[in-house]
């Protein structure tokens, strides 16, 4: 009797050790298409061109490191190849991780936007998933999806570089608000890999996103090695001027507005760096 009790206390023990253990990697590749017609009139030949200039925002890879509580969401950095390179200004901007803690319910990005390091803090609210019954296999993993609409916060770079000289409805007064722009979200998601997260900002689901179908944008996770020996660094980023969403959505509408107007002043030549 004495025996069985402590071969049981010891099987508790381990699957509790390999609950709080649980840690693993995964690597995402990302693409986003553009909408080629708001740079105007070009042949197949300029559009070609200018797709392999912006080559860099459009596809990247990233890799997630998690365990059971924490995250961190991080771009692979490559080195451009020669000749093709996109606007200077932007060659850092956005690189940098994002931290999810579920448990504290705190997601801190750390971000670089305009020669400047920003940790934008936040509280993860509870995403309004709608689960769903259809599924499919990614890999070696069946996965569940589920959808979710929410307001698009992202930033569009690419109206930056625009060509739509539609002019303002002088009608319009500054007290009116522009409609909300929402984004529908479809993510697939694995409970053989028992981690409420996910790639980008994406949480909130039992079981690690393996892809993300967001708007123009996809994320699909192409390889997750999970880790029982190796333990895993996941630091919370420290560096950086610490801002609310709020702060930082302010901030960088303030500098995309003086990088539009300085790039539309020079007939699309684009202008110097912002400090």
């Amino acid at each position: 009797m004495k025996s069985l009790f402590v071969f049981l206390l010891a099987f508790v023990t381990s699957i509790t050790f390999a609950q709080k253990s649980f840690q693993g990697k995964a690597t995402y590749m990302s693409k986003t298409t553009m909408d080629m017609s708001r740079f105007g009139k070009m042949t197949e030949q300029q559009k070609k061109q200018r797709m392999q200039r912006m080559k860099s925002f459009l596809e990247k890879t990233y890799t997630l490191t998690f365990n059971k509580t924490t995250s961190s969401f991080k771009e692979e950095v490559k080195l451009e190849a020669p000749g093709v390179s996109g606007p200077s200004w932007g060659r850092s901007n956005g690189q940098g991780s994002i931290y999810k803690n579920t448990k504290n319910q705190v997601m801190i990005e750390d971000v670089e936007q305009f020669s400047k390091r920003f940790l934008v803090t936040e509280k993860m609210e509870q995403a309004q998933w709608e689960m769903g019954t259809e599924t499919k296999k990614i890999g070696q993993y069946t996965c569940y999806k589920a959808t979710l609409v929410k307001e698009d916060t992202n930033i569009d770079w690419g109206s930056i570089f625009s060509r739509n000289t539609k002019k303002k409805d002088s009608t319009k007064t500054k007290d009116v608000k522009p409609a909300k722009k929402m984004l529908s979200i479809i993510a697939w998601y694995t409970p053989q890999i028992p981690v409420s997260t996910g790639p980008d900002k994406y949480y909130g689901l039992p079981g690690l996103i393996l892809e993300i179908n967001a708007g123009r944008t996809t994320m699909l996770c192409t390889e997750v090695a999970i880790s029982s020996k190796e333990v895993l660094e996941i630091e919370e980023p420290s560096k950086g001027k610490e801002v609310s969403r709020d702060e930082y959505n302010k901030i960088v509408k303030v500098k995309t507005e003086e990088l539009k107007a300085r790039f539309q002043n020079r007939g699309g030549r684009g202008g110097r760096r912002l400090n």
